[in-house]
């Protein structure tokens, strides 16, 4: 195990994607086994020092930042242990970055479905993040394919959780036993869920909840996830994918209700064996105004667009003709331009239409980078009676405030992301402000305040805004249960004080 003390060795792990400043660390640990884990852990535990654990750093909310204790990074821990072609599953250590799972997956023609855009990002963050992206108007987040998890408490003890062995009981107590025999006891939050398709707005907390979910998701302060047991999927035969420009609003809209209503539709008969129409695993918006941002790296798009969707719908040998004359069918009756969309069948097409989807937060980074300011993006998501509202009002708010913006993101789980680029400090202010009041209109309409990026330090006070006093007592007690000191993740999701 390497320990790092010197400032030039640890500098890389004090900042992520959040760009958040004054990240400090005492020591740097690189462990390389689960025992070397146990150990930095126990030793802290005893002394009290704060511990963050650091994966890739792509997180955007200063999760993995630590402001004082030490880090423990989980980078050498990157082993692919096995991939079992018959029971379709895949057992990994935390490090393992997802772009060489999804390769070494794919070359034994299998599919992990879950898709965050930065697929330079570790396997244990995005379970400690429950990470999603496109595919989850489909596939569901990262919680839906793990199957086990090896986790490190606070004191250095180990526990093993299989899915459905653990669930907490009637009264919402659920135990958890240690591999040494010590029982861990806590109490389930008792807060409501937003009625959304995505959240990860503090612990997840269901009646009755599986032991293994409370790990999933808490962002590196509960534990430290050491061994993950995904579940897999056969690998389609193929896809049919399509990036469509509408000239009217309106008529995307209409055209997304559609394609969700039928998607379901389609599940629900796939079921019973009997599924003949689409059913797409992806779908994305750009409006037009992230159209004429990307414009430079893809002149092709047209630049009077009212916006685009890019879809996807897994095909078979059988029903690919049939599937894309029922999608041609779909946009035609919604009025999209399919003089100038893009379709493909083929591989190398979709690449370059994944290419398209990942070039706007590029090029909106490229763009801030450029200003020397931070961009303000949003992260929530209501429900889906009230989608179309909140996206009428983030279109109402920003194009009123003057400031260059664009919104991108997952339609087709009722979640956008709205981008405001400020240009200087006045309208920095002003964004963090628009901000603010998208988050109140989302809390208000009844949503989340992050449906997929996580809390971690950034957004503490809106997770307070959406939660109040009583839950977050309920989380810290929750917290107290496995990390009686305090001493991981600090900062993250609450503030110490209701740790007191």
């Amino acid at each position: 195990m390497q320990v790092k003390t010197q400032k030039d060795e640890i500098e890389t792990y004090l900042s992520d994607a959040s760009n958040m400043a004054g990240g400090s660390a005492e020591k740097l640990f690189l462990p390389e086994n689960v025992d070397e884990i146990a150990e930095i852990l126990k030793d802290a535990d005893a002394a009290g020092t704060a511990v963050t654990v650091s994966g890739a750093r792509t997180g955007t909310v200063g999760g993995a930042i630590p402001y004082g204790g030490v880090v423990v990074s989980l980078e050498k821990l990157n082993k692919i242990r096995s991939i079992d072609k018959t029971a379709l599953f895949a057992i990994v250590e935390p490090g393992v970055i997802l772009a060489d799972l999804q390769s070494a997956i794919d070359n034994e023609g299998l599919f992990y479905p879950p898709d965050p855009t930065e697929w330079s990002c570790q396997i244990g963050g995005t379970v400690a993040t429950n990470a999603s992206g496109a595919r989850s108007f489909k596939y569901g987040a990262t919680r839906r394919f793990v199957r086990r998890l090896t986790v490190v408490l606070a004191s250095g003890e180990i526990i093993d959780l299989i899915r459905g062995e653990t669930v907490s009981d009637a009264s919402g107590q659920i135990a958890v036993r240690t591999r040494g025999g010590r029982e861990i006891t806590a109490r389930v939050p008792t807060y409501d869920r937003p009625n959304v398709r995505k959240n990860v707005s503090g612990y997840y907390n269901t009646q009755p909840l599986d032991a293994i979910d409370i790990f999933i998701g808490s962002e590196g302060t509960l534990g430290v996830i050491a061994e993950i047991e995904l579940e897999l999927r056969p690998k389609p035969e193929g896809f049919f994918s399509g990036i469509v420009f509408f000239q009217s609003g309106s008529q995307l809209l209409s055209f997304v209700d559609e394609a969700m209503a039928r998607s379901f539709a389609a599940r629900e008969a796939a079921e019973q064996r009997s599924a003949t129409d689409i059913d797409a695993s992806l779908l994305e918006y750009f409006d037009g105004n992230a159209l004429r941002f990307i414009a430079e790296k893809f002149p092709e798009a047209p630049a009077d667009a009212a916006g685009a969707i890019f879809f996807e719908q897994e095909t078979t040998a059988a029903n690919e003709d049939e599937m894309l004359e029922r999608w041609n069918e779909l946009l035609e009756r919604h009025g999209a331009d399919l003089d100038r969309s893009w379709f493909t069948t083929t591989e190398q097409d979709r690449e370059r239409m994944r290419a398209f989807r990942h070039a706007l937060p590029v090029a909106v980074n490229e763009r801030i980078t450029r200003y020397k300011q931070k961009k303000v993006g949003t992260d929530m998501a209501v429900p889906d009676e009230n989608f179309a509202g909140f996206l009428r009002f983030y279109d109402a708010i920003l194009s009123a405030s003057g400031i260059d913006h664009v919104i991108f993101g997952h339609i087709g789980d009722r979640h956008l992301h709205a981008n405001l680029l400020p240009k200087d400090d006045g309208e920095a202010e002003k964004a963090r402000h628009i901000y603010g009041r998208c988050v109140a209109q989302a809390i208000m309409l009844g949503g989340t305040v992050s449906a997929e990026h996580g809390i971690g330090k950034l957004k503490r006070k809106y997770l307070s805004a959406m939660m109040g006093e009583r839950y977050l007592n309920e989380m810290a007690e929750l917290k107290r249960a496995f990390d009686p000191n305090g001493i991981l993740g600090r900062g993250n999701m609450f503030e110490e004080k209701y740790l007191d």
